[in-house]
């Protein structure tokens, strides 16, 4: 039963790869045998990342990429198609929320970036990545939301107007690519010790409420959403498609 996980041979493409939940996705799935692409938009992460995971052993390399420019993501399906001949595990990761911001104050420049990085990005890499896998009959896509794709979350309108469409988008793919073999399911984590975090995790107060909300007391660690992520992306999952994975210790909004 143990070989239900492995992805020996398996080709992994983790956007926003070099740090945070990437990587730690990333080297998780490498871990289980699949040949790992990390992409992002800073070179010298991604580089340090994959240097760091060839040094234990993974078969590991990167391509840049600006998951909000629909050009660099065919650029990077191109780079792993020549490399490798085909695409089986995609992780849309990349994702940005920098504002923290109430909803009246926000404005078109608040706006954007996310919706652009944090949806319009996980659009471009579906379409171009999924296309090819649709072409062979086979392949799993997970999209990494938010528990704020499912409840509401204070002065975050752009994060969880992005997370929850990635919802709708990804049981929307489901259903297109069912018949063609392709999978497409999400993980929403709750608060991650993450950079992406630090801000709300260090602030007493703020801190304070968000753990009162959650039932484990603690905030999530990277490398928990591992055991997700190599289970939507191994034939574990063969019958699982258009599924939310929620990994956030019993989180409730309030």
């Amino acid at each position: 039963m143990a070989g239900l996980f492995d992805l020996t041979g398996k080709v992994a493409v983790v956007t926003g790869g070099g740090r945070g939940i990437g990587r730690s996705i990333a080297g998780g799935l490498a871990g289980f045998g699949a040949e790992i692409v990390l992409s992002g938009r800073n070179t010298a992460t991604l580089a340090a990342t994959a240097g760091e995971m060839d040094a234990q052993g993974a078969k590991v390399w990167w391509h840049a990429a600006d998951v909000a420019r629909e050009e660099e993501v065919a650029a990077l399906l191109a780079a792993v198609l020549e490399r490798h001949g085909r695409i089986d595990v995609l992780v849309n990761n990349a994702g940005i929320n920098p504002t923290y911001k109430a909803a009246e104050t926000l404005t078109r420049e608040d706006w954007q970036p996310i919706i652009d990085i944090n949806l319009g990005g996980v659009f471009h890499c579906c379409r171009h990545f999924g296309a090819a896998m649709v072409e062979r009959g086979t392949g799993s896509i997970i999209n990494i939301s938010s528990v704020g794709g499912h409840v509401g979350l204070r002065k975050t309108l752009p994060y969880c107007a992005a997370k929850g469409g990635l919802e709708m988008m990804t049981k929307s793919l489901a259903i297109d690519w069912a018949a063609s073999g392709v999978r497409v399911n999400s993980i929403a984590p709750g608060f991650v010790e993450t950079d992406l975090t630090a801000g709300v995790r260090e602030h007493e107060q703020i801190s304070r409420r968000l753990l009162g909300q959650t039932p484990m007391g603690r905030f999530c660690g990277p490398d928990e959403l591992i055991g997700a992520a190599v289970f939507l992306a191994s034939a574990a999952s063969a019958y699982v498609t258009g599924h939310s994975i929620l990994v956030d210790g019993g989180w409730t909004a309030q």
